[in-house]
């Protein structure tokens, strides 16, 4: 049977109809006239194709197809009830799976204090973090793998939400060896020495061979990796300097065997909370939101 169509109320009327043992009766519960909720029982019965109510003296009652459908109305009441109930815990509770996508940094330095702090407040919220270069979050907020982004700018695209959060400084490092670091940290000074930077591909990589190349010199790393633990490890052995973002080096985490500078001509780059325009936003994601936010001034 093509169930499509079937009307909530029409049961509902029935079931009263039954109940109350009279169509005047559920006429006035339901706010309508008898002749109404006469013709919904009738279009019930055309509907199931059997008669369903039938009057024994003064009482409507169920015919033997009637009082199958009775049981099958409850069933259906109480799975609408549970259907409210599930469906409203979503809208006063926190709870489900988020999806992040961030830089390898952000996630590191940034990421754990927040994601520490949703977990306190909703227990039931999952956050679930990938991370990859700019280019790859992107699209993965774009074909919808990712519900939300923080990345390091640009992110262009019209269908992307963006909000820039925070300037995020470049600054080189070099081994705190009793050796005078530079006064001014120029091209030309990194490109004297032994440089550790990050792998091609990166979009932070891109941004510091830019700023070479603004000085017309080209980076030529000795090492090239993609982890800013192991470069800090490297300078810190004495075997070279290196150019991270600040983040990377501040904090409780910063190691005293490194000695940080800032560059000359500086170098930032700004971190954003990208999302889909259209992206539906549950409680989970708007509270996910709103923290990446408010991470630190633009």
């Amino acid at each position: 049977m093509d169930t499509r169509g079937l009307n909530l109320d029409h049961l509902r009327a029935f079931l009263d109809v039954i109940e109350l043992g009279s169509f005047s009766a559920a006429a006035q519960k339901h706010h309508l006239t008898q002749p109404a909720i006469s013709q919904q029982v009738r279009q019930l019965e055309r509907r199931f194709g059997v008669r369903l109510a039938e009057r024994v003296g003064r009482r409507v009652s169920a015919t033997a197809a009637g009082t199958e459908l009775l049981m099958h109305i409850r069933a259906i009441d109480a799975a609408v009830v549970q259907a409210f109930d599930a469906v409203g815990a979503h809208a006063a509770e926190v709870h489900g799976r988020l999806r992040l996508g961030t830089g390898a940094t952000a996630c590191t330095y940034l990421l754990p204090p927040l994601l520490a702090s949703l977990k306190q407040r909703f227990p039931e919220l999952e956050v679930v973090v990938s991370t990859g270069n700019t280019g790859d979050m992107l699209r993965g907020i774009e074909h919808n793998s990712l519900d939300i982004g923080l990345v390091t700018l640009p992110a262009p695209g019209r269908m992307f939400e963006v909000t820039p959060i925070m300037d995020d400084e470049f600054v080189a490092i070099f081994p705190s060896d009793g050796a005078t670091p530079p006064s001014r940290v120029t091209p030309a000074v990194l490109a004297a020495r032994p440089m550790v930077l990050f792998e091609p591909g990166a979009l932070t990589r891109r941004l510091v061979d830019d700023w070479f190349e603004a000085a017309g010199l080209q980076a030529r790393p000795t090492m090239e990796l993609g982890s800013t633990e192991a470069m800090k490890e490297i300078v810190a052995a004495g075997l070279g300097c290196a150019v991270l973002p600040r983040l990377a080096v501040s904090g409780p985490g910063a190691r005293a065997a490194l000695t940080v500078c800032s560059l000359s001509p500086p170098l930032h780059r700004k971190l954003a909370v990208v999302m889909r325009r259209d992206k539906p936003l549950s409680r989970g994601l708007l509270h996910l939101a709103s923290a990446l936010k408010g991470l630190g001034p633009v």
